[in-house]
């Protein structure tokens, strides 16, 4: 396993040497004349300027705005790597722009922010709102991502998304639909057991209950998190009133018995065969941690989890929030959304879910491919029309509107990217 790590660490420092990265910008209006010079530039371009000026809400229309996001972080939790600065974070953030492009059409460009203050970043932020159709917050470490994404959202009138929250919690929350119809389970009365506190893991927990899970509990490195339970910040104070019902004290291991899904978003290694053994029949097992996950796809098959998916690409069922943030941002930024809300997640979630059919349905399938491309076209118009109907569009667009010319774009990026660097 090490020697492949070496292998993709090699290939990551090759793609990028001399090549000043992997993202780069290109026209896409012509100027080869000085007629085209004095359309894309003076005197022609003050004319867009005095219209915009009449009315803001043009720039979505009239400049590259309304199909370009910003990828923001301030690199203090960069995947498994921690506080490693903005620098640092910078190929992380141009490697989730290019996902953004090739995976949902959708551009984006990677900023790190050289503070750890979070008003001082939330001030940053909301600087950049005329130039940006909506805020992508990655790689910001807890409990300040919180306020970071709240104050954010209340302020700004375009979409914000903490996707190490949101996108992860989706990402989770159609691999259980999926997993649970696969094994007969309902997800209301199944015993759901997350182990991790953290941004996602609180977040998987929301979405859950939102979905109509009844019966979750959430453990940290302290234990079960339970009501009155000291150290806790204000995120996992406000978990304890919606999860472990029971209010029950304990360890991981007292929570994992009889428990129906166990779900890591926390280290590696942590669950162990005999923890397995102890769940309910017919268990589902989600391993997420990355790179490495809390227990390896066959040795949680062979302690007897019915269903196993990790967040890894070589083996069944990955979960991962790439299936998610590309089509999101599709979506709301299709109906220029000011906000991504619940009824947004949920039917991204449910979108994901639905692309398995019952036929297709199996233990090494329930949860659809990252490089399926009807993932992003479904679920950006299943988010688009979640939109609309909870009021936070800003114009109405046939939601079938958008899967068809979503699946078209993407078949002509991938075709018109690989004419380009052929030739290169």
């Amino acid at each position: 396993m090490e020697e492949i790590f070496m292998n993709f660490d090699e290939q990551a420092m090759e793609v990028r040497k001399g090549k000043k990265g992997i993202l780069e910008m290109l026209p896409c209006a012509v100027l080869e004349t000085s007629d085209d010079l004095s359309t894309l530039y003076t005197p022609g371009v003050a004319q867009p300027c005095r219209e915009i000026t009449k009315n803001k809400d043009l720039s979505f229309d009239l400049t590259c705005r309304g199909n370009m996001i910003a990828v923001i972080s301030d690199g203090t939790r960069v995947l498994g790597l921690g506080d490693i600065g903005p620098e640092a974070a910078m190929p992380v953030m141009e490697g989730k722009s290019v996902l953004f492009k090739v995976f949902g059409g959708v551009n984006a460009i990677p900023i790190c922010l050289d503070t750890k203050d979070p008003h001082t970043f939330i001030e940053a932020v909301k600087l950049l709102q005329p130039s940006f159709a909506g805020i992508n917050l990655e790689d910001i470490s807890s409990p300040k991502c919180y306020e970071i994404e709240t104050t954010l959202k209340n302020e700004m009138d375009i979409p914000v998304f903490h996707d190490d929250q949101h996108g992860t919690a989706i990402s989770a929350l159609a691999g259980v639909i999926g997993a649970f119809r696969c094994v007969g389970k309902n997800l209301k009365t199944a015993k759901i057991v997350i182990n991790g506190a953290g941004a996602a893991g609180a977040s998987i927990a929301r979405l859950l209950i939102l979905a109509g899970a009844q019966h979750v509990i959430v453990v940290d490195k302290a234990g079960i998190l339970y009501k009155g339970m000291n150290g806790l910040n204000s995120v996992q104070k406000q978990l304890t009133e919606v999860t472990n019902t029971d209010n029950i004290q304990g360890t991981l291991v007292d929570a994992a018995v009889g428990a129906d899904l166990l779900l890591g978003v926390s280290g590696p290694h942590l669950f162990t065969k005999k923890l397995i053994c102890s769940m309910n029949s017919d268990a589902v097992v989600f391993a997420m941690a990355n790179p490495i996950p809390e227990i390896d796809y066959q040795s949680a098959k062979q302690a007897g989890a019915r269903i196993v998916g990790t967040g890894r690409s070589d083996a069944p069922n990955q979960i991962n929030n790439v299936m998610v943030f590309p089509g999101i941002f599709r979506g709301a930024l299709a109906v220029r959304a000011r906000h991504i809300n619940e009824e947004m997640k949920l039917a991204a979630a449910y979108a994901i879910a639905s692309l398995v059919s019952d036929a297709e349905l199996n233990e090494a399938y329930v949860i659809p491919d990252a490089f399926d491309e009807r993932v992003a076209p479904a679920v950006a118009a299943a988010v688009a029309e979640a939109a609309m109907k909870s009021g936070d569009a800003r114009i109405t667009v046939d939601p079938e509107t958008i899967r068809r010319e979503a699946r078209i774009q993407i078949q002509k990026l991938h075709h018109k990217i690989k004419k380009i660097y052929e030739k290169k």
